[in-house]
This record gives C-alpha cells, structure tokens and sequence, in this order.
C-alpha cells in the first residue's frame, strides 16, 4: 500500500508495534528445551491480547500464529514439538492484521552457545537489511534494494536465496511491488514516499542459492542443508531513510 493519509499511519503504526512486541517477547523465549508450537501458542496469546489475527491463517489459511523455520527451513516453518537444541538457528516470522493492516517482520535468533557460522550469518542478514536502508529513497528504483543486498551476501561470503523475496505489504500480506534481494535490470518500479514494502534478505551458509519446500506443503528450506537466516522489517518509503514501521 501506499500511506496518503495519517489515519493510514497511524494504523500502519499500531500493527507494527504489535509486530515489535511480538518478536520481543518470542526472541525472549527462545531457549533450549522450548518447542517451536510453544513459542507459536506464545505468539497466539499477544495477538488476542492485541486484537489481532495470524495474516498468514487469514489469508492463506496456515495452520499456525506465526512461523518458526529451524536451522536449515528458511520461511513459512510449521511450529512443531521438536525441542530447540543449543546450537539451533531458529527464524520467527510475524505477520498480525490489526485492524485491517498488516504489517510483516522477521529475525533469526541462535539457541545457545552459538557456533562461530550462525553468528556469522545472523550478522550477514542484518547487514543487508542495514544495506538496503541505505539506498531505499522516494524516486529510485526498487532495484536499487536488491544491488544492496546482494552486494553486502556477496562481501560476507554467504549465498543469496534469491528464489524468495520481499514484497508490498499494508492491507494485506503480498501486495506490489516485488522487492527481489538481487539486481535485475528489468525491476523498474520507482519507490514512492508513502509506499510500504517488506524488505527481507534471506541467506545461507550453504553453496546452493536454491530451495525446496518439505512434505508439509509450507515449510522452505535450503536444497544443499545449508543453515538460513532471515531479517526483515515492514518500512515505509520516504525522501530520505526509510520509517521503519515494525522496529
């Protein structure tokens, strides 16, 4: 969507610190011994706290509140029952209606002790967020985002999972434009102020830029077993940095 009107930021706002105090109180969770399904049931109890919905039930109908994808699964990660482990790189992903806006972030966070790799790669998706910011103004291309991203992977040493994506967001979760982690020329469309976007690099410590879905019809994972991480963050363009609406 595009915001015109303070009503409309307002209500961009509110999803978004819903968003925020989500993935604040999950992160906080995160531990040894903890299920993905209770970090989901968790997330559950602050959306009916809040008033809002799981987008991704609403709208696609996922079993789920939120995603959590564990080591190898990049997105769309079914809460299951299995135990974290120290060690494991466990991406939450969260996307409330509230109030008729949506808005969308992730983070990756690593059970610990960490292995010297996952941070490593944890840090390589939140600099080519950082990346993106930079260069995401009113009036450039939405390319200029993915130039960014994949500059920063490449730099690091990591692989781009170019098969996934940001996107639009605002009244619900995919909208226009797309917003590819990687530079095509052909990806013309102009940012404009009041625009919203997801921007989300998603990498891997793996070789292979690729990916493949599990039985479960939802869950995404690297092809070669390679760890993944993901960040993303629902901003709103402006003439100079970016509003970020779910920090």
């Amino acid at each position: 969507m595009t915001i015109t009107t303070e009503q409309e930021l307002r209500g961009m706002q509110r999803a978004g610190r819903v968003v925020a105090q989500t993935l604040r109180a999950l992160r906080a969770a995160v531990a040894p011994g903890v299920t993905p399904a209770e970090l989901d049931a968790l997330a559950g109890e602050i959306f009916a706290e809040q008033d809002a919905i799981s987008a991704p039930r609403q709208v696609y109908g996922a079993p789920v509140h939120v995603f959590v994808s564990v080591n190898d699964d990049i997105v769309h990660g079914l809460p299951t029952t299995r135990p974290l482990q120290p060690g494991d790189v466990v991406k939450l992903d969260v996307t409330p209606f509230v109030a008729g806006y949506v808005a969308d972030a992730a983070i990756t966070v690593v059970v610990p002790p960490a292995s010297p790799v996952a941070l490593r790669l944890v840090a390589c998706a939140e600099a080519a967020f950082r990346a993106a910011m930079g260069v995401a103004r009113a009036g450039q291309p939405v390319n200029v985002i993915g130039r960014a991203v994949e500059a920063e992977v490449a730099r690091r040493g990591f692989s781009l999972l170019r098969e996934l994506q940001g996107h639009g967001v605002g009244r619900t979760i995919h909208e226009a434009p797309d917003v590819p982690n990687f530079y095509h020329p052909a990806f013309r469309t102009p940012l404009r102020e009041g625009m919203v976007i997801a921007v989300e690099p998603m990498v891997s410590s793996g070789r292979s830029p690729r990916t493949r879905t599990r039985r479960d019809g939802w869950t995404i994972r690297t092809h070669d077993g390679g760890l993944a991480a993901h960040h993303e963050h629902t901003v709103m363009i402006t003439q100079g940095q970016p509003l970020i609406l779910t920090a």
